[in-house]
Parts: structure tokens; C-alpha cells; sequence
């Protein structure tokens, strides 16, 4: 590749783009000198340029410059700026789009014929090498380019492929998953506050909480349940806690969530004749 080339490009420089940005500089997956990012203000290029990337307002630069290229722009926008690109495009590209509801389909009917095309879902916690990044691949991508993109994601976290028609349903639960943790985290801290411990202290220790609990299910392979019960001894102080959870529906309402943001992530990703997909199965 020519000596301005960049390793990776970005088509938007919002928060997954910074978060992704981010996490590949300090994994040292790529330097902040190789890549570029596009921006539709000023503003957002500086933001962008302040991790030592090449920030631009023109969307053909990026595309031009890197081969590794992702769509980072709102969802309603992506069919606009592809087709924008799409005459720059070659077979030499990967398109990887984390766009919310947009479909392959979608993706490949703005581009050439054949264009290497993944749909994924990253998640925030990429900033910290710790993030989920959900995809599924188009047609034309080879065991080659999966062997890039899994080297890709492991550098920020973990990347696990599925198939796209589960894209939707897990934008909900990993894309969005780290929302519902910042806010359960919150409210234990706040339960600390109110028993009368400081803030800062309560959020720390609950942070520190929550981070060994994830860890004992990824390292240990045992059920949330079955370490849930290992905590609640009888008539303690664990069991009350769960029993008041448990009056107040936490459950439900973490599932009832999941399913409202399916919904909208459904809602975003119609199909093109018109009919809207629906993967809940009725009962």
C-alpha cells in the first residue's frame, strides 16, 4: 500500500467510532497515525483528531486511504454515504458496518457486486480491551478475512460471529448491555449512599463487585444461579436482598429491556419491500 495509506478508516467519528478508535491504539493493534476518520463538522473532526488520528469532512478520503473501512454513521444515513463511496470501493476493501438495523442486504445493494461485507455490533467496553463486538459476514468474505476480523475484535475484547438474524436481538443485549450495567451499578452504589457509606467509595466497591461476579461466570463456566445461590445462605442477608429484588420484578423488567430494544433495533432494520421483521416467536 502507498506510504499515505491507513490501516483502518472510519465513515463517522461518533461514540462507537471513538470507542473503537480507542481501544485499537491502546491494544496496539494499529497506530493513531493509521487511521482515518470522517466527520460532518469541524468540531467532531478535532474531537476525533485529539487521539492522534487523521480526521477529514470528506468521506472519499477515508476510503481511499484504508482498506479496513467502517461505517460509523447514523443508521438512516448509511445507504446515502455508501452510495456516496461505493464508486471507490474495490474488491481490496472490507466494509464493516455498526450501524443499528442495517442489514447486510441493505449494505451490499449500495456497493459494487461482491464487496467484503461484515455487520457488527461492538460495545463501549472497547475502550478497555473488554469489549463484545457481535458480527455476522456477507457473502463474499473468505476464512482469510474472518482470521483478520477475529485477530480484529480479540485485540479489544472478544468477537464472536453469528448468524444476522440474531444481529438485532443481541444489539439489545451486548450493544446495549453496558447502559444497563452502568445504571444497575449506579443503584447499588445509591443503596450504598443511603445505608451511609460515600459515593465514591460505594461506586468503586461496586464496580469492583460487579467486574469479579462477571468473571467468576466467564472463568469459572458456572451458572449465574448456582453462584447466586452459593451467596445466599438461609435466613441471611443475601436471601433478603433477593426476595425484595424478586417482589420489585427485576427480572422481568431487565427482560422486558431486552425485548424493547429488540423491538427498536427491529423497527430499524425493516425489510425492503416494506414488511417489517419479526423474530419473537408468538405463543
Amino acid at each position: 500500500m502507498a506510504s499515505s495509506s491507513c490501516a483502518l478508516g472510519f465513515l463517522g467519528a461518533g461514540h462507537i467510532a471513538t470507542a473503537l478508535v480507542r481501544g485499537f491504539i491502546s491494544a496496539g493493534y494499529v497506530r493513531a497515525n493509521g487511521i482515518i476518520a470522517s466527520a460532518t463538522s469541524e468540531k467532531s473532526v478535532e474531537a476525533i483528531k485529539k487521539y492522534g488520528v487523521i480526521g477529514t469532512l470528506n468521506n472519499s478520503e477515508v476510503v481511499r486511504r484504508s482498506r479496513v473501512v467502517w461505517v460509523a454513521v447514523k443508521p438512516h444515513v448509511v445507504p446515502s454515504v455508501l452510495r456516496e463511496v461505493a464508486p471507490l470501493v474495490t474488491k481490496e476493501h472490507l466494509i464493516a458496518s455498526v450501524a443499528a438495523g442495517v442489514t447486510i442486504r441493505t449494505i451490499e445493494k449500495n456497493l459494487p457486486e461482491n464487496t467484503k461485507v461484515i455487520r457488527c455490533m461492538p460495545n463501549t467496553p472497547v475502550i478497555v480491551r473488554n469489549g463484545v463486538s457481535v458480527y455476522a459476514r456477507g457473502k463474499t468474505i473468505t476464512e482469510a478475512d474472518k482470521e483478520k476480523l477475529d485477530e480484529m475484535f480479540a485485540s479489544v475484547g472478544e468477537g464472536i460471529e453469528m448468524q444476522e438474524h440474531y444481529m438485532d436481538i443481541m444489539t439489545a443485549v451486548t450493544g446495549c448491555g453496558p447502559s444497563y450495567m452502568y445504571m444497575m451499578l449506579d443503584a447499588l452504589a445509591d443503596g450504598g449512599v443511603f445505608a451511609g457509606v460515600p459515593k465514591d467509595i460505594a461506586l468503586k466497591l461496586t464496580a469492583y463487585t460487579m467486574m469479579g461476579a462477571a468473571k467468576m461466570v466467564l472463568d469459572n463456566g458456572i451458572h449465574p444461579q448456582q453462584l447466586k445461590d452459593e451467596v445466599c445462605s438461609p435466613a441471611g442477608t443475601s436471601i433478603q436482598a433477593i426476595r425484595t429484588m424478586e417482589k420489585a420484578g427485576f427480572r422481568g423488567i431487565m427482560m422486558d429491556a431486552v425485548h424493547a430494544a429488540s423491538k427498536r433495533a427491529l423497527e430499524l432494520s425493516r425489510v425492503e419491500n416494506g414488511e417489517e421483521k419479526d423474530v419473537f416467536v408468538k405463543r
